[in-house]
């Protein structure tokens, strides 16, 4: 049998060719080819190989006991610089809301040395810290790859349902916060007038604004910033699915949650109180339960089922409105399957066309150029989606206008404009005139 000083020696060596790792307990694919790996042993080492399960329960295990250690916001973001973070909106915006006013006026220290202060650089290494990174930098994903969110919005109740709109919440955190709690207020929350009586009429809410928002802040407060997997928000027509990078940290276990609080990112936690992210400690999973029974979603249900994510989900209370958009998603999917297909038949009939002309040039010894009477032309008339009536209009207010500028105003991500752009051109609406930055667009019908 194995001892632990031989274990100890094989997890030391990174690689060695006996030795497979995986955080994974279910991944029995990965284990097979190790196992068949290690039977026909290449090497000709003539030694057992070991499978090594669970160095995720190790991290998490290594959370709970060092709890006098530094967390990882604080550690200092090596291969980083001053120069990557944004001094301007440190000293503006971050700076003022810690230190009083006239404090600051007579405060002789460094630009260093006030982040220091607030634990955004690390004097000892000479560079910012994650925390410095994550809130302040110029060019946080670039550094640390993860440090998104990923916003999905999905016709149906599946993954595998036809993607609505789709977007990035990136950048550092004093950016991404504010842009998350619009996005939320104006996009996420929608509400509509519902008769009650013949005299009275109440407001349907799908999802109450201020407890999705604070799942959302929960969703960038506590996450684990040391994968590079992004944080998702996934809107299903019927419900709304957050996940996020890192379980339960610290004291905190599935039986006291969420009564007992601890934070995985402290010098994060601290700032978004001080921005007015976050209230009270340990209160907003409680209220968040409130709104949702308030407003008739049910409870939020969480799930600590997976070792490195947390996972919560939030019932739409407009059902009527799921209906309506599942019925809409439907017929506008058929209408693109029919546009598709008669497509299809139109460029095939013109093919047969071409090449019976083809045939009958060839036949007469008819030239380009040489056949008597005037060439006519047919312009049909070709339908045009919903959005593509967007772009066009867009695009008549302004033949300059870039693909960013149209996917920031009609709410959608700049890979669907690109789609429809396309599409229009495809079927002769629009044409490209001049250079990407440079050009102009010009709507030929």
């Amino acid at each position: 049998m194995i001892s632990k000083e031989e274990i100890k020696i094989l997890l030391g060596d990174i690689e060695n060719e006996r030795v497979e790792r995986t955080t994974s307990t279910k991944d029995t694919d990965k284990f097979a080819k190790a196992i068949c790996a290690f039977a026909n042993d290449i090497a000709n080492k003539k030694l057992p190989g070991y499978l090594m399960v669970g160095e995720e329960e190790e991290r998490i295990l290594r959370e709970k006991s060092e709890v006098k250690s530094p967390t990882y916001d604080s550690t200092p973001c090596l291969y980083s610089t001053i120069d990557d973070l944004d001094l301007e909106l440190f000293k503006k915006e971050y700076l003022p809301k810690f230190v009083k006013a006239n404090v600051l006026k007579s405060d002789k220290r460094t630009v260093k040395q006030q982040l220091a202060s607030l634990k955004l650089f690390d004097t000892t290494s000479d560079c910012p810290t994650v925390a410095g990174i994550l809130l302040i930098g110029k060019d946080t994903k670039r550094i640390l790859f993860g440090s998104y969110i990923q916003y999905v919005q999905y016709a149906g109740k599946k993954i595998t349902s036809k993607v609505l709109n789709e977007r990035q919440f990136s950048g550092n955190l004093l950016t991404m916060l504010k842009e998350i709690d619009y996005f939320i207020k104006f996009t996420i929350q929608k509400q509509r007038p519902v008769f009650v009586t013949v005299l009275r009429e109440e407001m349907r809410i799908n999802y109450p604004y201020e407890a999705m928002r604070e799942l959302a802040m929960n969703l960038i407060m506590h996450r684990n910033y040391q994968t590079n997997f992004p944080a998702r928000f996934y809107e299903y027509s019927d419900r709304i699915e957050m996940e996020n990078p890192g379980n339960l940290y610290g004291k905190v276990h599935p039986e006291n949650f969420p009564n007992i609080t601890d934070y995985r990112n402290p010098i994060i936690a601290d700032a978004m109180k001080v921005f007015g992210y976050v209230n009270s400690f340990g209160r907003g999973i409680n209220m968040v339960q409130e709104e949702l029974e308030e407003n008739k979603n049910g409870l939020a249900v969480f799930d600590f089922k997976e070792i490195s994510t947390f996972k919560v989900t939030v019932m739409n209370a407009d059902l009527e409105a799921v209906k309506a958009m599942e019925d809409e998603a439907e017929k506008k999917q058929k209408d693109e399957a029919d546009m598709v297909q008669k497509n299809g038949a139109e460029k095939k009939s013109k093919n047969i066309n071409n090449q019976i002309n083809a045939k009958i040039k060839d036949k007469f010894n008819i030239h380009d150029g040489a056949e008597n009477g005037a060439e006519t032309v047919q312009k049909n008339n070709i339908e045009k989606t919903t959005q593509e009536e967007n772009i066009l209009s867009l695009i008549k207010n302004k033949n300059t206008i870039s693909r960013k500028s149209i996917a920031k105003q009609l709410g959608i991500g700049t890979t669907t404009v690109y789609r429809y752009i396309e599409s229009l051109k495809e079927k002769g609406i629009i044409e490209r005139k001049g250079s990407d930055k440079g050009g102009y667009w010009e709507i030929k019908q």
